[in-house]
């Protein structure tokens, strides 16, 4: 296959406090929340039937969340039952449990469709990780051990708001604050000294919108540091400072069923996106007033599914309702579309795509500009039984992760790792 150079931009990796090895993956969405890792030496291909099966498990806990991987262990939250929401610690040797500290209770466990899970991924920042549960339980715990250092309700402390679903999003860390959207009219995004988990400023957004389920992204555009997070209603920036609410974008949030995607950001540049609404860009620009969110384009058919997207150079890549799907970033003119396994999760690593479909299969795929090129896919053994079934029901919502030569996919109790590496 003729490899080809792919320049992109990892906008953020700059900013964050981690401590992380070059191939861990610390975080929601990697280093810097942009899908994109920088490890090589990967299977330029996968055999028929897909790579080796290093080791399965098949009762970690219920729930849709990612895992992060830094050094030898892996770190996910889970629940078993209603009132009892944790995150564990493994070894990606064998995936043998290292320790386990409750969080709470699942949060709005009457919610329909009928889906009360864990779902947030931990941020790992040095020896101390912070972690947000479905009812809004915000931790800080030590890494070796799982002890709690502090913990704060965003309910109960910030008066919070969560979406239909509960709350999903992954806490930020950036410099000296964790930042989370507790959501609602007291405080609709809201810092914390992430040594003590005192309020630094509280972020109230005009319309007071519940929390979405999406993470919070540091932008700087406008001529100022910004946090941006897709929120009930839309697209919405803070100052990264002081909390002050700088502008709204509705387009992407109209009629959303779920607002999920994370936002990618290149310069002043943002794109956003829901499911079965489409993507849009906005231009952030300094205005006599503060910063104004100017529409550079809004097409239906961009990359949408909740599996996030991913931009290399001025190229878009992520899933619509048809499968794999690749863009331009500025005008977001389709470049070409994939079947591939259909919509799923996205993530990048050395020139290519690894997709795990909704469907629960696997995909790896050249990360091409200009045409579709299957690599390999397989569907992992044992997979569990989602409720619902059809359009409407559960899927295999969790993010695929590429760390240290191993693939690891999680579906509701199961969890498998895989040898990617180059032999």
């Amino acid at each position: 296959m003729k490899e080809r150079c792919l320049l992109f931009t990892a906008v953020g990796l700059g900013i964050f406090s981690f401590v992380a090895g070059a191939v861990d993956w610390p975080q929601w969405r990697g280093p810097g929340r942009t899908g994109i890792s920088k490890e090589t030496g990967l299977l330029k291909e996968w055999p028929k039937g897909g790579p080796k099966l290093l080791w399965q498990l098949k009762d970690i806990g219920d729930g849709y969340a990612t895992p992060v991987v830094v050094g030898g262990r892996l770190y996910l939250l889970s629940n078993r039952g209603l009132e009892n929401e944790f995150v564990q610690a493994l070894s990606v040797e064998d995936g043998k449990q290292l320790w386990s500290t409750r969080l709470g209770n699942v949060g709005n466990p009457k919610q329909l469709p009928p889906y009360p899970k864990a779902r947030s991924t931990p941020t790992i920042d040095g020896d101390v990780m912070y972690v947000l549960s479905s009812d809004g339980d915000l931790a800080s715990l030590e890494t070796t051990t799982g002890k709690i250092r502090w913990q704060k309700s965003l309910r109960n402390d910030f008066g919070g708001k969560p979406g239909q679903w509960a709350y999903a999003e992954s806490p930020l860390v950036d410099g000296d604050v964790v930042v989370v959207t507790p959501g609602g009219s007291q405080a609709t995004l809201a810092a914390l000294d992430k040594k003590t988990g005192a309020t630094i400023w509280k972020a109230v957004v005009p319309e007071g919108d519940p929390a979405g389920y999406a993470s919070v992204i540091p932008v700087n555009g406008g001529g100022r540091k910004q946090y941006v997070q897709f929120v009930d209603k839309g697209l919405v920036g803070v100052d990264a400072k002081t909390g002050q609410y700088l502008w709204r974008y509705n387009q992407t949030g109209k009629s959303a069923a779920a607002n999920m995607p994370t936002p990618v950001v290149r310069d002043s540049y943002v794109y956003t996106a829901a499911q079965n609404v489409g993507g849009g860009l906005i231009n952030l620009k300094a205005t006599s007033q503060g910063v104004e969110a100017a529409e550079v384009y809004f097409t239906r058919d961009l990359p949408n599914r909740n599996g996030g997207s991913i931009l290399l150079g001025d190229t878009l890549f992520g899933t619509n309702g048809m499968g794999l799907v690749a863009a331009d970033f500025m005008t977001g003119k389709i470049k070409w579309q994939g079947e591939g396994v259909g919509p799923g999760s996205i993530f990048y690593a050395e020139g290519r795509l690894y997709v795990h479909g909704e469907n629960g299969d696997v995909l790896l795929a050249e990360a091409s500009q200009d045409v579709y090129h299957e690599l390999g896919r397989f569907t992992p053994p044992d997979q569990p039984k989602h409720i619902g079934g059809g359009g409407g029901g559960e899927k295999a919502w969790p993010y695929p992760v590429v760390a240290n030569g191993r693939l690891y996919l999680r579906d509701l109790s199961t969890l498998w790792c895989y040898d990617v590496k180059a032999k």
